[in-house]
């Protein structure tokens, strides 16, 4: 009995018929980790996986592009970290970005929700102002890198978050972000997934924002005499690369080609199928 490759899946007169394949290349990254507020480490990248996976026409697949996380504010507040990035659906292995982990805030004594940096894709730096080391957060293996811990001694900076591509440093005068990686799946090279900078009362520079669609994170706030608030983290972002057509796409997306590529870029959450 002959097979026939076709967008459908079911019998017809006698004939099997049988979905097509599509191979597509993808980059998802989840969402930065905010940067700490005053005194505060920098936000962790959103994690970052790339490769090739096989959709199965007339699917619908999901994707979910997660966003920054929010700066804290003020002398002690943490940031938060940013959401996950997701490309998931039937006959696939949900793929899954972490989120960046939040900056530590402020660990000077009394504030009790300053200090450590969050786990995350990439970990939150740890938080500038105390007596004691801070620890920055955990990165997740094969997404990111850990978060520095801040330097105890004046002018008590914030450790800078970790990046795709390296962990945060601790630093006198403020802890640099872990680098990001580049990529080239629109068909120009780009960074992603740049570590926030942890800051102290050396600066009274406001924190950064990391850039939308990055994945980076946000940079912490500046010194206690002049309290600032940590750079909210950058939202992340959904790439989705073949030589085929996709049958219909939903939600907040871009369509560009690079060769014989078509190149759907998520900055929001939608669908697609082939």
């Amino acid at each position: 009995m002959p097979i026939l490759s076709t967008r459908g899946a079911a019998t017809y007169r006698g004939y099997v018929t049988q979905r097509y394949k599509v191979v597509v290349t993808y980059l998802v990254v989840a969402g930065g980790g905010g940067g700490g507020g005053s005194y505060g480490g920098g936000g962790g990248a959103g994690g970052l996986l790339t490769g090739t996976v096989t959709l199965t026409g007339s699917n619908t697949y999901t994707v979910t592009v997660g966003g920054g996380g929010a700066a804290g504010v003020n002398a002690s507040n943490t940031g938060t970290n940013g959401g996950n990035s997701i490309l998931s659906g039937t006959g696939i292995t949900t793929i899954t970005s972490v989120g960046g982990g939040g900056g530590g805030g402020n660990a000077f004594a009394g504030y009790s929700d300053g200090g450590n940096g969050l786990a995350g894709g990439s970990g939150g730096g740890g938080g500038g102002y105390g007596n004691t080391t801070e620890p920055g957060g955990a990165g997740t293996s094969g997404q990111g890198n850990s978060g520095a811990s801040s330097n105890p001694y004046s002018p008590y900076t914030g450790g800078g978050g970790g990046g795709a591509g390296s962990s945060g440093t601790s630093g006198s005068y403020g802890g640099a972000g872990g680098s990001g990686l580049s990529n080239s799946i629109t068909g120009s090279a780009l960074t992603y997934a740049v570590g926030g900078k942890g800051q102290g009362n050396d600066s009274s520079t406001p924190g950064n924002n990391g850039a939308p669609n990055t994945g980076n994170g946000g940079d912490g706030g500046y010194g206690y005499t002049n309290p600032g608030n940590g750079g909210n983290g950058g939202s992340g972002v959904v790439i989705i690369s073949s030589t085929s057509t996709a049958a219909t796409v939903t939600g907040t997306y871009t369509l560009t080609t690079s060769g014989s590529n078509k190149i759907y870029t998520f900055t929001g959450s939608g669908t697609i199928t082939y």
